[in-house]
Formats: C-alpha cells, structure tokens, sequence
C-alpha cells in the first residue's frame, strides 16, 4: 500500500509539473508578445531625439546600463518576486490589488456590503493578528472617509491608463509588423499598410473569443521561436562585434551618462520605458494562467533572451553609431538570407518608433499605481513592517517617477492620446460610481420600516392571492420605498413575497453553491423572504438557467432548514428534496406535489413546502422599481451634465436585472421613482 500510494504522489507530481510547464508555454502567446517585441523600439527611440552617440561609447553603454537594471528591478525583482504573489484568487491586475484592500481593511464603499460576505470561501483574508502598523493604517482610512474615494480614483486611475494603453497597443504592434515589410517591398504604399493591418486585427479580435487557450497555443510558438531567434543573434553580435559590451552591465555607467548627457539624457530615458512594455500583462493576465507557470516563462526563457538581444544590438550599435535608427535590422547577420526576410515582418520602421509613444506614460503610470497599492498590500494584507514597504515603494517608485517625469516632457509628441482615452473612461466610471452611490442613499432614506410593515398584520392590509411576488430591490436590507406605494394602492398582493437584491461582492469570483442567500423577513405568518444574488467583479453577470425554480428551490429548503433547526425534529425529508432538485423540469413538478402530498401525516414542514410550491403554481410576478436621478436646480452645470446626461445615459443602457436573472418580459411590471441628488 506504501509502494502505491508513493507510486500516485509521483503521478501527481509528474501532471503537475506537466500542468505548469504546459501553461507556461501557453503564457508566450498571450502575456509576452508586447514585452517581446521591444527590441524593435528601444534604442531607435532612445537616439531619436537630440542625444548623439560618440567615439567613446558612453551613451551605447549608459542606455544599455539603463535597460539592464530597469528590466531587471522592475520586470524581475518587482512583479516577478513581489507583485505576483499578491493575486486575489488567482486573480491579478489593479482591482485585484484594490479588493485584497477592502477587505482586509474595509475600504470598499460598495453598497449593501454584509457580514455574511466574509463567510464567502473567495473572501479568506490573513489570519496573523494585525501588526500596529496595519491597525495605524485601518484606523487612518476609517476616520478619514475621503482617503477611501481619493484611493477609489487613484485605482480607477491606474485601471483607466491600462485601458487606454490597452486600446491602441494592437494596433502599434500589427501596424508596426506590417510596414516591417517595406524594408524588403519598398514600393509598398502606406494606404496599403493600413488596410492589411485592419484586416489582419479584424482576424485576431474574431479568433479572440474561442478562447485564451486557442490563442496562446495559436501564437506561443511564434513568440517563443522570435526569441530564441533574437538571443541567437544577440549571441553573434556580442562576440563578433563587443565582446567587452558586458561591462555595460556595471550601474555605474548610468551615473556617467546622466553626468555627460544632462537634459537630453533625461529625456531619452522615455525610449528607455519601451524595455519594460508589457511587464504589467504578467499580472494583469494571471487569471489565465498561473503565478509559477508566468515565473517560469519570464524567468527561464523570456528575461535571459531579450537581455542578450539588447547586448547584441548595443555591441552593434558600438561599431556602427550611423545605423541607430536601423540598427535592429542591421544587426542581423547576413545580406539576403532568408532570416533577415522572416524579422522583417516584425521590423518597426517609421511607424513602429512613433506609434510606441504614446503609450509610454500610461504604462509608467500603471506601473508606480501598482507600486502604491502594493506599499499598503505589504502593511495591510501580509502585516509586514513599515519600513519594508516604504522601502519598496522608495526603489520602485524613485524609478517609475524619474521615468514618469521624462515621459510627461513627450506627452505633445502623442502621449496625450491615452491620457485622453483614460481620463474619459475615469470620467465615466466615477460619474456611475458617484450617481450609483446617490441613488443607494435615496432608497436608504425613504425605505419602509419594518414596525409600519408589522403593524398592517400577516395580510399586510391587503388581499393576499394566490402566486409569488418577486420585488427587485437595491437594498440588501429593508423595505424599498417602491414597496410602500405597493402596500398603499393596491388592492390585493400576492400569498408569497419575495424580495430581491442583484448586488456585487468584493471576490473575483462566487461560486453556484454560493450564489444565493435566502432569509426570511418578518413574522412566519407574513410569507415574506429575501434573496440576495450575489456576484464577483470577474462574474459575468448573465444566468443561463431558470431563476424562478432555482430561487423556489432555495426558499424551501430554507424552510426545510429553519423548520428543522426551530423543532429539533430529524424528519426524513428525501422526497421532498428531490421534488425541489426535479423542479427545473416542469413534467416532475405534479408528480413530486402528488407524492408529498400522499407520503404520510402530514407535519407542519410539509405543509409549509407545499404552501410555496402551491403558490409558484399560481404564477410568478416580477416587480421591477426605477430609480431616476436628477440633479437639483441649484446644482452646477458639471453636476448636471455628469446626472442628467451621462449618469442617465449609462442608466438606461446598463444591464437590469431582468435580464441579469434572464426573466421573461410577458411576466414583468415595471414602476418607477424619480429622486434628486
């Protein structure tokens, strides 16, 4: 037995590593292509402005220094070693960062947050005790309520510049891969390279969803063979050109080139961020893959090829100062061999260079975002001490900063283009934000009472006819003021009432088991429950299957429980379990009611089961509430546009819970409230 339980750990182990090594490979496709193909910029942006090379070498070896230990310090030390292993759940990226926040220190100003969401198997926070350092930091964003929205912005920030980035990289990367081939067709017009590279992104986005998998194993193999090729040339160029370029991996010769270039040292160090586009996809794409699976691409492949390929070209460069906007190209060995056909493809030229910079202050900024967050990650989530953080966010930052500030002097060369792009997406999703946070505090204010629903008795001063009522809610707990208008007009209201909230959780994820919380609401006699349908911020909120006869489900085996617990009584309540699991299939309904009905004397837990299912056969209503802003006349007019125009706009084109829960429109009635803010 010893022999074959050792026999399935070593199978286990040999399909996990398979599992990881698998994943890695797939990780070239999708997380690397960006970062690899930044030989094709880097120098050639870094020489194009003022900045010349000289006899003695000391710019090739003060650029290259710079593109070492930035590629080293913020690529591998930083999110290698650190970053990377603060993922929420496998997940990563900004708002990864930003949840693992909220709840460890209860930042989230999310409405309608509840105790019972810790108890969610994705919300597991660190359990060491908290550290006076983390407990300073709670304490400080508790009392100051406006560190928590400035901190709210500042990730929208960071999450914004990745979208804005995110928007005009494919296009660089295809538009640069295209006009490449002019280097070898040089009667190819410009107009024809635009339209080869729309057809050619119009093929990748169509391909894009059939999967993350299709497409890393589709382009792994490109990504890895373009490496491997590069470090190859990188190699040759080392020993045939420099061989003493190593010595450029001394940090010392950054000093010397910021001492014999100045200003215009400064500045070319936004050529230089070009090395490290793509470094934040590592972690924005952990969900995909996995932390081991990116370290060991990164680390065992990725990182020592693009290092060579950089020793090569600056070992060129050094024997060659006239060929820097070309030196890529150059530097491959051979005039006509076939290799030199094949680079071409992926060669930058005029569009490649200048389409690359505007994306350079939206990854810096993203980057020193990430190095922020991280800083409260470090004292908050793992309890580590203060000076540790402020460490890392002094080395990390210091660099990000300095390259940030270069950046910045470039923004009219086309770097307001993602400034632009962010600022509209933070403009919008501040503008939900705030608008969604009003419109919380109104239903708060005028929700109805529990002793004024108590006080009209079980019928609720109404007829209570036979059905379920299902009343979509924004509030997690209470009455909606929908509800009292309800209650004050109409004449008869249904047997079984049923209170629903679609809200978000801070997880990335929830689970099917998890989805769904039912309580009751008042009295027993008052029929009256609520469910609370809960949803990850990577959840796509969209259900596939019959919410109505889930939720029933659901509302009787909570009765079953509360009857069970209330009594004390163990009573064997198979069948009708079953009966509640056989409900998404309308032919077992009858059948099961007839069995119950027919299973022996009858227990006040049946008869309240078959109450509800009773009622579900009368029919189901779905009662919808409206809420809409509008801004006070003696608001200002920014107020006005972002409620009355934009917050209204993203309001009726938002996704209603109807059709969240996929509800048919024949049983649907919809009524609506107007509120000022």
């Amino acid at each position: 037995m010893e022999q074959g339980t050792s026999q399935q750990d070593q199978n286990l182990k040999r399909a996990s590593c398979a599992t990881v090594l698998t994943l890695a490979y797939q990780s070239l496709g999708v997380v690397y292509g960006d970062l690899s193909t930044s030989p094709l910029y880097v120098y050639k942006t870094t020489f194009s402005g003022k900045l010349s090379l000289k006899e003695d070498d000391e710019e090739i070896f003060g650029v290259l220094s710079f593109i070492f230990w930035t590629f080293t310090i913020i690529a591998l030390f930083k999110y290698v070693f650190i970053v990377m292993s603060a993922d929420d759940n496998g997940e990563g990226g900004t708002f990864a960062l930003y949840s693992l926040l909220c709840r460890n220190a209860r930042l989230s100003i999310l409405p309608n947050q509840q105790p019972t969401d810790e108890k969610l198997s994705a919300y597991a926070t660190e359990d060491s005790a908290d550290t006076w350092q983390s407990s300073l930091l709670k304490l400080f964003f508790e009392k100051h309520p406006r560190f928590q929205r400035g901190l709210l912005i500042f990730v929208l920030l960071g999450t914004c510049m990745a979208i804005g980035d995110g928007v005009i990289t494919p296009a660089i990367s295809v538009l640069s891969a295209v006009s490449g081939v002019k280097v070898k067709i040089s009667h190819l017009h410009d107009n024809y390279v635009v339209v080869i590279s729309c057809i050619i992104l119009v093929g990748l986005f169509s391909i894009q969803h059939h999967g993350t998998h299709r497409v890393a194993f589709l382009f792994a193999p490109v990504v890895a063979a373009w490496l491997l090729c590069i470090s190859g040339i990188g190699i040759y160029n080392i020993f045939h050109w420099n061989p003493k370029i190593y010595l450029a991996l001394s940090p010392f010769y950054m000093i010397r080139f910021i001492r014999a270039t100045g200003v215009e040292g400064w500045l070319s160090l936004g050529g230089v961020v070009l090395s490290i586009t793509g470094v934040e996809t590592m972690f924005a794409d952990l969900g995909h893959f996995s932390a081991l699976s990116i370290k060991i691409a990164f680390t065992c492949l990725v990182y020592p090829c693009l290092i060579l390929a950089y020793m090569g070209e600056a070992a060129f460069l050094s024997k060659h100062h006239d060929d820097v906007q070309r030196s890529f190209y150059k530097a491959i060995p051979g005039k006509n061999s076939l290799q030199r056909c094949v680079l071409a493809s992926v060669h930058s030229s005029h569009y490649g260079s200048h389409c690359r910079k505007p994306s350079r202050l939206a990854v810096t900024t993203v980057m020193f975002v990430t190095t922020c967050l991280m800083t409260l990650v470090v004292v908050i989530v793992w309890k580590q001490g203060i000076i540790k953080a402020i460490a890392c966010l002094l080395v990390f930052g210091s660099i990000e900063l300095l390259y940030i500030s270069a950046c910045i002097c470039k923004v009219h060369e086309g770097g307001w283009i993602p400034l632009v792009l962010s600022f509209t997406f933070m403009s919008i999703m501040y503008t939900w934000n705030y608008g969604t946070m009003k419109k919380h505090q109104f239903d708060v204010e005028n929700k109805v009472s529990l002793n004024r629903i108590l006080s009209m008795g079980p019928s609720l001063g109404m007829v209570r006819v036979p059905g379920i009522g299902l009343m979509y809610t924004n509030l997690a707990s209470g009455f909606p003021a929908m509800f009292g208008h309800f209650v004050t007009n109409l004449p008869a209201f249904h047997q079984v009432l049923v209170f629903v909230c679609v809200k978000s959780v801070q997880v990335p994820y929830v689970s099917e088991d998890e989805r769904l919380i039912v309580s009751r609401v008042g009295p027993k006699e008052y029929a009256m429950f609520r469910c609370i349908v809960r949803y990850g911020y990577k959840d796509m909120q969209q259900e596939n299957y019959n919410f109505e006869n889930r939720l029933v489900s659901a509302i009787v085996h909570f009765v079953e429980t509360e009857e069970e617990e209330s009594n004390s009584v163990e009573q064997d309540t198979n069948i009708l379990h079953n009966m509640v699991n056989n409900s998404y299939c309308e032919e077992f309904q009858s059948s099961c009611i007839f069995q119950v009905m027919h299973n022996g004397e009858e227990n006040p837990l049946k008869n309240k089961s078959l109450q509800i299912l009773n009622a579900k056969e009368s029919g189901v209503t779905y009662m919808l509430g409206h809420s809409y802003a509008k801004a006070k006349k003696s608001s200002s007019i920014v107020k006005k546009i972002a409620i009355d125009v934009v917050f209204a706009f993203l309001s009726k084109n938002c996704r209603e819970p109807d059709v969240v829960l996929n509800i048919a429109h024949s049983s649907l009635l919809e009524v609506g409230m107007v509120y000022y803010v």
